[in-house]
């Protein structure tokens, strides 16, 4: 028992001097790098990517260097929480059942939920890429199809509509080239892959069904780094603020990946 009890003991005091020894000039950021453009790695397997270069101002701004964190996605929560990581800049929703776990920034990009639609459905509705939500939800009769326990399924479900769920995106998109289902509701790149992939039988609706805001996110009662974080996101629309140098860096690669818009598609709301 004594022998577990100093284990235990000479644990904790490890940890302790880990984190005193930490270098507090040191910003610790957690993303996922898996998600191009936003967040991703170099051929060298260096972070790169539009959160990259936000979380590298934040540290200009604040006159602390950056370290990021690659972190599973579900994970970034459970590591701010822990104190592995000071914040996240990763793309991340800002919903109520996260705000009981972490404090989050105002928002600085919003993420759309658009429409891939079976072109025949739409020549036959007459629907077109400029078409609004309130158009696609007023034809009755539509088949929709979405993921199990995604927004794909839980949004036309909250309009009241009935929808046929599969296990996988590219089923969903495959049900909707092939018109076995009118509709797939989903964020704009995987919307435009599918029509991409499919450009004679699917058409994209860019009216968005949900404006999710993207926050930066911060342990429980961090108000410093927060104010700090709001603070930072407020010069963004400066003249020479931070949008203008992401469209700057990144237009052109959000515009190859979505074919109609840049940066500005993230931007407003």
């Amino acid at each position: 028992m004594k022998k577990l009890l100093l284990l235990v003991f000479l644990l904790s005091s490890i940890l302790v001097l880990n984190a005193c020894n930490r270098d507090e000039n040191i910003l610790r950021v957690g993303m996922d790098l898996q998600y191009p453009p936003f967040e991703t790695v170099t051929t060298a397997n260096e972070p790169e990517g539009i959160s990259v270069d936000i979380a590298l101002a934040f540290g200009e701004y604040l006159g602390r260097e950056v370290e990021i964190i690659n972190t599973d996605f579900s994970s970034i929560i459970p590591s701010i929480q822990s104190g592995e990581i000071d914040i996240a800049i990763a793309s991340m929703s800002i919903t109520d059942a996260r705000k009981e776990s972490v404090d989050f920034s105002d928002p600085y990009f919003y993420f759309k939920i658009i429409t891939l639609v079976n072109q025949e459905f739409a020549t036959t509705n007459n629907l077109t890429e400029d078409s609004s939500v309130e158009d696609l939800l007023a034809i009755n009769g539509t088949r929709y199809t979405g993921i199990a326990t995604q927004v794909s399924t839980s949004i036309p479900e909250s309009y009241g509509k009935t929808v046929t769920q599969v296990t996988d995106l590219g089923t969903g998109i495959e049900s909707v080239a092939q018109g076995t289902a009118d509709v797939l509701l989903m964020s704009a790149n995987p919307v435009v892959e599918g029509y991409n992939a499919n450009p004679t039988t699917t058409m994209v609706l860019w009216d968005s069904f949900v404006s999710s805001p993207i926050g930066m996110a911060v342990k429980k009662g961090n108000t410093e780094l927060l104010d700090q974080a709001n603070a930072f996101i407020a010069t963004f629309n400066e003249t020479d603020g931070l949008y203008n140098d992401l469209k700057t860096n990144w237009d052109q690669v959000i515009l190859e990946s979505l074919g109609r818009y840049g940066l500005e598609f993230y931007i407003n709301e």
